[in-house]
């Protein structure tokens, strides 16, 4: 370090009107104004990208309607999930204001429904339409700090690779943290034993979902002292949660006493208000189901989504751009096979996915299934259709 040098540009002291210290360094008043400059059109710039992205950003009823081409049904969960993204975009944008004087909090969103019902999909789906980060992460795998399993720094690890480790860029993106309720607390009093992947996890998280500087391994996975970290600010990340919840409907019932005994007769019509039970669920049950109030105070919006019925699972066989019925039309149409299914053939699919009660995830293994020998015999017809019994060629 020469103190009659400037260590940016290498001018002497005589050759400048002042050379400013710093710990390591020296810098002249013209690195200065250039630095300056440099500063001032980045920040001219990101104003244009964010007018430019405000003027591109679709409403609400157009990221639904985006929606709407690969998810069937689930119309209350799309319409928040839709509302959720729009204003997570508003308010990345009002966060670059410098004259705001409202601060604007993200609104966290969790998503309940039986499995194969399209939480997953939703935000894969959504994905497409984000000109964010977006990242899809397991919460079964992670664990309290010090114990076999990821630490919850390693759900920023995911949306780091996601952004290229760009940390501006991942510090505007969204997370879904799926099978959120398989870290429920596993005991109502949590003296007893160390919950270290329920209640352990949940405490983990509350950091990360409220909004925190938080050091993050690179590679994901454990910390450990001799390792570098990134820093990343979840302020502006937003994180949407999906679980199963196996169990919920009883305890939402037991909150309205709605259980019946005995015949009576609301047993009798338990089907019918089965449909409608979870559209009544809120941050009471799910305290009760095993999740802890600090956690829930970080989800502000609960949304719902139906259980599929008959009539939907059949649309979904057939309705989407990316429907079961298409895949398999176009993996035949490759080997030149007009392969043709009718209405009792997409029908008994759907009957069989039911009775076995996998959801619409079931659909593709139960038409795979159908499907088996006519794919093992490829080339030997070309046609097949498929009828509700066996094919006709």
């Amino acid at each position: 370090m020469n103190p009659n040098q400037c260590s940016f540009c290498g001018r002497h002291r005589e050759q400048v009107k002042m050379l400013i210290s710093g710990q390591n360094g020296y810098i002249c008043e013209n690195c200065i104004e250039q630095a300056h400059s440099i500063v001032k059109e980045n920040a001219v710039q990101n104003s244009a990208e964010s007018a430019q992205i405000l003027e591109n950003l679709k409403k609400p009823k157009e990221i639904k309607a985006f929606l709407d081409q690969y998810v069937i049904g689930q119309d209350q969960a799309k319409k928040q999930l839709s509302i959720a993204v729009y204003n997570h975009y508003k308010r990345l944008l009002h966060a670059q204001n410098e004259d705001r004087e409202v601060e604007i909090e993200k609104s966290n969103i969790i998503m309940i429904g039986e499995t194969g019902t399209g939480k997953t999909l939703l935000a894969k789906t959504i994905a497409r339409e984000l000109n964010v980060p977006f990242c899809i992460v397991d919460a079964t795998i992670l664990t309290e700090a010090g114990y076999v399993g990821e630490d919850v720094e390693s759900i920023l690890s995911r949306l780091l690779m996601v952004a290229d480790y760009d940390v501006e860029k991942a510090e505007r993106g969204i997370v879904f943290i799926d099978e959120i309720d398989k870290i429920a607390r596993k005991s109502d009093n949590p003296s007893l034993t160390r919950d270290v992947s329920g209640e352990g996890v949940q405490q983990g998280l509350l950091k990360l979902l409220e909004g925190s500087i938080v050091n993050v391994p690179p590679q994901g996975g454990r910390k450990h002292p001799d390792q570098k970290y990134i820093q990343v600010n979840t302020q502006n990340i937003l994180f949407i949660a999906g679980g199963a919840f196996d169990g919920i409907q009883e305890i939402i019932e037991r909150r309205l006493n709605k259980q019946a005994i005995g015949f009576s007769s609301e047993k009798l019509n338990a089907a019918e208000e089965e449909e409608d039970i979870l559209s009544k669920i809120n941050a009471i049950d799910l305290r009760s189901f095993g999740l802890i109030p600090e956690l829930l105070g970080r989800f502000p919006i609960i949304t719902h989504l139906d259980k599929l019925t008959r009539e939907t699972m059949v649309r979904i066989m057939k309705e989407p751009k990316n429907s079961i019925v298409n895949q398999f039309v176009e993996l035949f149409r490759m080997d030149g096979i007009n392969l043709v299914f009718s209405d009792e053939a997409v029908e008994s699919i759907v009957d069989e996915t039911m009775e076995k009660g996998l959801g619409a995830r079931g659909l593709r293994g139960t038409t795979e299934k159908v499907l088996e020998d006519y794919m093992f015999s490829i080339g030997e017809q070309k046609e097949i259709i498929l009828t509700g019994n066996k094919e006709s060629n």
